[in-house]
Parts: C-alpha cells; sequence; structure tokens
C-alpha cells in the first residue's frame, strides 16, 4: 500500500482514467460491429451514414489518447475500404 498522499491521488486518478478508456474502447467496438453489421446486410446507405459517427468515435479517442492516432487512422481507412468494396 502507498504511503505517501501522492501516490495514493495517482492511484485514484488512474482508476477513474482506466474506467474511461474502458467505456470509450467498448462504446468503438460496439460501433464498428454494428458498422460491420449494416455491411452485412447490404444497407450501404445507412452504413455511410453511420461510418461518419463512427469515424467521430476514433477522432474522440485518439484526441483523449485512448488510443493511439495512428491506429485511428489504420482502422479508419480500412473501414473506409470495406465499405467500397461492399459498393
Amino acid at each position: 500500500m502507498p504511503r505517501r498522499k501522492a501516490a495514493l491521488k495517482r492511484i485514484r486518478v488512474d482508476k477513474k482514467k482506466h474506467l474511461r478508456n474502458l467505456k470509450v474502447k467498448s462504446e468503438l467496438k460496439k460501433a464498428i460491429k454494428k458498422f460491420q453489421n449494416l455491411i452485412v446486410s447490404k444497407n450501404i446507405a445507412e452504413a455511410k451514414t453511420f461510418l461518419k459517427k463512427v469515424f467521430s468515435l476514433f477522432d474522440k479517442a485518439a484526441k483523449k489518447r485512448v488510443i493511439h492516432p495512428n491506429t485511428a487512422s489504420r482502422k479508419k481507412s480500412r473501414l473506409s475500404k470495406r465499405l467500397l468494396k461492399a459498393t
């Protein structure tokens, strides 16, 4: 158990950040799965509009440094390629 006040505070802050990161990552995963289901069900028009929301979620996660910006960019690129293939 930490002895210093700063160490105790660090534990509290890290726990909050960890919970926030988990929430953001799970929202991202849900959005990606929904997007992929839209493509599989040949619902291309709805997938195009939903892709904007997915991109927004990736950008927000990268801005908060929940995921690396290059990871966000790579995944956005792959999703848009997948949409182009489906059309």
